[in-house]
């Protein structure tokens, strides 16, 4: 498998159970960074993508991810590595759950914490165990998701999601419960007649009325809105 080749830098994502998709991209692209981060983590890298992107866009001098599948850790380290900001990137072989448990005990925190969560309820087997692990929100509960983050994101740090839409209000009243609200959703329609398919939300601990806006990928058939490829045109090659 060829690697995938952006602008700035390719990702090999042979090894890896969840390849280069939309959500992801749309998150590097889209995530809030603006409060000028120290560090950033990104929870479930995969490929180490949403990270590379971050790294591109940032001057963030840390930038951490998580990865619990050795495969896909393996491949995100490579990838890393081989990228213009090795010296930048980290990926840690680690659970979510025992990593926010060291972090919070040594008092540490991220400014920007990112994420591409599994979110698939339904369980439903592919045939590929990882594949599975990686889709299925059994691996890593959107609760224990948002309780993590809130006890390792700063006081000013900003927690960019993408999730279904569907999921949202969900998602929304069970970051409140944690001291999260959100500052910013966009809605992701893949045509302009078709259902909001993802929501992706930035939060921080500020609770004020959100910035609402809408995305529509596709205005036909392999013709990108505007919208779209202003949103990643420093990341694909021809946009």
């Amino acid at each position: 498998m060829k690697p995938f080749q952006f602008k700035q830098f390719s990702v090999n994502q042979e090894h890896c159970a969840m390849k280069i998709g939309t959500d992801g991209v749309l998150l590097g692209a889209w995530s809030k960074i603006d409060n000028h981060p120290r560090n950033i983590l990104d929870i479930g890298a995969g490929t180490g993508v949403i990270s590379l992107m971050l790294a591109q866009r940032s001057d963030a001098p840390a930038i951490d991810a998580l990865e619990i599948d050795p495969d896909a850790y393996e491949q995100s380290v490579d990838n890393f590595e081989n990228s213009p900001w090795d010296d930048r990137l980290f990926c840690y072989h680690a659970e979510f759950t025992e990593f926010v448990a060291e972090m919070f005990e040594e008092e540490e925190t991220y400014d920007i914490i990112v994420s591409n969560p599994p979110f698939y309820t339904e369980e439903v087997s592919s045939g590929n165990s990882k594949r599975d692990q990686a889709r299925m929100s059994s691996s890593l509960p959107f609760e224990d998701l948002i309780e993590g983050t809130s006890l390792i994101l700063s006081e000013n740090g900003i927690f960019n999601v993408v999730i279904p839409n569907k999921e949202e209000t969900t998602f929304i009243q069970l970051a409140s419960q944690f001291g999260l609200f959100p500052l910013e959703i966009m809605r992701v329609k893949g045509t302009g007649i078709a259902e909001i398919k993802r929501s992706l939300l930035a939060f921080s601990f500020e609770q004020k009325d959100p910035k609402i806006s809408e995305l529509i990928i596709e205005s036909e058939r392999h013709q990108y809105t505007d919208a779209y490829k202003e949103l990643v045109k420093d990341f694909y090659l021809k946009m």
